[in-house]
């Protein structure tokens, strides 16, 4: 399967590539909201993942087949004959915005599947895919509305990842999920034209932001968090209203924080010192090496250590034993997040402040009746 995929990528890599500036000529908006996405986040400006992907080789770059999906040297960064280039923009634009929209057809696959390039006849304008119904032409690519496109385009990246050893790295969507979900959730329509010139007066566009938990609004929208007493007992129920499973990237951890206020101070909480103390509510993906100890790199572990999770559509409940409610007493649930577990430092140093602080992703209170 290694080999198959560089070779279907250097085969549509021949034609002639638009880059990610190009689109700006007409498509102002949306490339905007790209540059402001995770997408626009690579090997060069996401110190998390160049870091990562260094520690696991500093000579291969197997993290490209989705990372940097257009450079035009794909299998020499996969088998170490060349390295990521700043220089290079098929390298610098990341998950590219002709990557996406030239996605033919996805097969599924054992360890990741593997995205098939549309083939570009030499000499013509490239074909990109989209989702509108008789889309515009213009000077620089023909369009297509494609169904086949739409229900495919996130499977190729964001379904599933084993690493050498068959274990399940990553995990996002289940065999008979497409990408419309996706879609529906994460690129809400918008105002604003397709394009610049809006020729046809479309009033709406798909948000290229690429909605997650880095957007304060979006993330409190994947989790419900509903509490209810009982004169010694608080309990807590939560519904994963997403697609997809509570922790997907096994950098992250999210966790709940419960306290019980009274005179708006603190007398009791689910742990003292480190929310790792109730495991219950620490979602969380641990691997184990060689010698069963815990690994911090995916791409080496050998088994699964510890897994946690709210699956897709999933309900939870959890309850606890707190000093007898008064009432006025204020439950306080709230749902934080780390986009860089504290472990992740042990390995790798990071700067950014993003991934040293803990996020607030959901909070509910709860006046005691």
């Amino acid at each position: 399967m290694k080999l198959f995929l560089p070779f279907i990528m250097i085969v549509s890599c021949q034609a002639h590539y638009l880059d990610n500036h190009s689109c700006h000529e007409c498509h102002e908006k949306i490339y905007d909201e790209f540059q402001s996405s995770r997408h626009s986040k690579g090997y060069f400006n996401d110190e998390l993942h160049h870091k990562i992907a260094d520690a696991v080789s500093t000579k291969k770059y197997d993290c490209a087949v989705c990372h940097m999906p257009m450079a035009n040297n794909l299998s020499d960064l996969i088998s170490g004959k060349a390295r990521p280039n700043k220089n290079n923009k098929t390298h610098t634009d990341a998950i590219s915005c002709y990557f996406c929209h030239t996605i033919a057809y996805v097969k599924k696959a054992h360890r990741y599947n593997i995205n098939t390039k549309s083939r570009q006849a030499k000499g013509y304008k490239p074909t990109l895919y989209g989702r509108l119904h008789n889309p515009d032409e213009s000077d620089k690519h023909s369009s297509v509305q494609n169904p086949v496109y739409a229900k495919n385009a996130c499977l190729g990246c964001h379904s599933h990842k084993l690493n050498e050893n068959n274990v399940t790295i990553f995990h996002a969507m289940k065999k008979d999920q497409d990408s419309l979900g996706c879609i529906h959730c994460h690129m809400p329509e918008v105002e604003g034209g397709v394009e610049k010139m809006d020729k046809r007066t479309r009033g709406h566009h798909a948000s290229h932001r690429f909605l997650g938990i880095h957007d304060k609004d979006f993330r409190q929208t994947g989790v419900d968090i509903n509490i209810s007493v009982n004169k010694e007992t608080i309990m807590i129920a939560l519904d994963n209203k997403m697609g997809h499973p509570l922790i997907i990237q096994p950098a992250r951890v999210k966790y709940l924080v419960v306290k019980l206020m009274r005179d708006k101070k603190e007398i009791w909480k689910n742990y003292e010192k480190d929310p790792r103390e109730d495991l219950p509510v620490f979602f969380e993906h641990t691997f184990a090496g060689k010698d069963g100890k815990q690994v911090i790199i995916p791409a080496t572990a050998m088994a699964t250590l510890r897994l946690n999770n709210l699956e897709a559509k999933e309900h939870k409940e959890f309850s606890y034993q707190v000093p007898v409610l008064k009432k006025g007493d204020v439950i306080e649930v709230s749902l934080w997040m780390r986009v860089a577990k504290k472990a992740c430092q042990s390995v790798i140093e990071l700067k950014d402040e993003m991934f040293l602080k803990k996020i607030l992703l959901k909070q509910v209170n709860k006046v005691v009746p």
